[in-house]
């Protein structure tokens, strides 16, 4: 992953609507939300809503999907284990079991690295 990328990621997440929208469609895996039910969910009205969707997208960590008259969104957790794998992968010289240990990681089990090997599901 390339420096702008991350900080294109980080920049779209420092807002609270659009981490704890992120963070809603982890929950929801594949089967992602369309933009109204995101924005009732969240408590959010819709024109509110498709501005952070927008912005979201265009950051790459949302993909979208027409149906019909509606969007369908889901959250890109690859790019977000990219991410995780850009952030730690000099952790401890290259030595990631080093800095955290396993207990301290119930997403990694003793035979996979924090920098590539991390299950989806484990993503927040």
């Amino acid at each position: 992953m390339e420096k702008l990328i991350a900080t294109t990621i980080f920049e779209s997440l420092s807002s609270g609507i659009r981490l704890d929208t992120y963070r809603l469609l982890v929950r929801q895996g594949h089967t992602g939300m369309v933009a109204g039910e995101i924005a009732t969910e969240l408590g959010l009205p819709a024109s509110n809503m498709s501005f952070h969707l927008k912005a979201m997208t265009q950051a790459k960590i949302l993909t979208v999907e027409q149906e019909g008259r509606y969007m369908r969104y889901r959250a890109d957790l690859a790019i977000m284990q990219d991410l995780i794998a850009y952030l730690t992968e000099a952790c401890c010289d290259g030595q990631p079991k080093q800095c955290f240990p396993a207990s301290s990681l119930p997403c990694v089990n003793d035979d996979k690295s924090l920098a590539g090997d991390m299950p989806t599901e484990s993503l927040p």
